[in-house]
């Protein structure tokens, strides 16, 4: 994954297709999740106009049109939704449902995922596109571990995911934040700034990471689904692999901005 990051020209082309593809996997995913429980219009209209948002980004980044544009798009998006409901539907038991799941749908996959490629706005931004996915990598790995070393007595606490202890969930704040301490005292001409600034990055995308893992089991649950898919032997779905990015990168970016731009 950190490969991706080192190809620059056109701002990260790599890195922006994998994220596109990203996308519609996982719009896929939960479009299959999401129509077991509710009848949905048809999944090529959902996954197009899921496309246009990291589409569009990407193009908004290339040519430097401001990316705030997207909430402009988002909300078109959201408008069409509702008016294709108005148009199509032949009852409207369901339609306030099916509009909030396809709505929220566009939001938390598209939408969300577009604060990745912006990370390529800042300076220095291989460094930053390498530290926020060392960080969502760091925080699962030292939830899982504290989770098996100390969490067998504190576990069931999220009834999303019972499994998830509090060892755990201090675990992944507690890796994220001590590693970054030691990466920035270590790379000072890289990680330029005052530590404190990335250690609160380091423990709110650790947060983000949790959270993103416990909105996904939320969502399966909700559908009655084990996994999001099949795409990954031994893992699910993409977006079971994902989740923790989905919701720690906006995050990230706007830490980012706030504290080091």
């Amino acid at each position: 994954m950190f490969g991706l990051c080192l190809f620059k020209p056109f701002y990260h082309i790599t890195l922006q297709l994998i994220t596109f593809a990203a996308t519609i996997i996982s719009l896929n995913e939960y479009y299959n999740m999401v129509s077991n429980k509710i009848k949905l219009f048809p999944k090529w209209i959902f996954l197009c106009l899921g496309g246009i948002i990291p589409a569009l980004n990407y193009i908004f980044l290339l040519t430097g049109i401001s990316h705030e544009i997207i909430l402009w798009v988002l909300a078109g998006i959201l408008i069409i939704i509702m008016g294709i409901e108005c148009f199509t539907a032949e009852e409207f038991s369901q339609s306030v449902e099916r509009i909030s799941v396809i709505s929220f749908g566009i939001f938390y996959i598209p939408y969300l995922l577009t604060f990745i490629p912006r990370l390529t706005v800042f300076e220095n931004e291989t460094h930053i596109i390498i530290f926020f996915f060392m960080l969502v990598f760091m925080c699962d790995s030292g939830a899982w571990f504290f989770g098996m070393l100390f969490g067998k007595n504190n576990r069931g606490i999220f009834k999303a995911s019972p499994n998830k202890s509090i060892a755990g969930f201090i675990g992944g704040i507690f890796t994220d934040v001590a590693l970054t301490a030691i990466i920035v005292l270590l790379l000072p001409d890289i990680f330029v700034g005052d530590l404190w600034r990335y250690l609160i990055i380091a423990a709110f995308a650790a947060l983000g990471a949790i959270i993103g893992d416990l909105v996904e089991s939320v969502i399966k649950r909700s559908c009655g689904a084990k996994d999001a898919g099949n795409v990954i032997p031994g893992r699910g779905g993409l977006l079971d692999c994902i989740d923790s990015m989905v919701i720690t990168a906006p995050i990230y970016f706007a830490l980012m901005y706030f504290l080091l731009a």
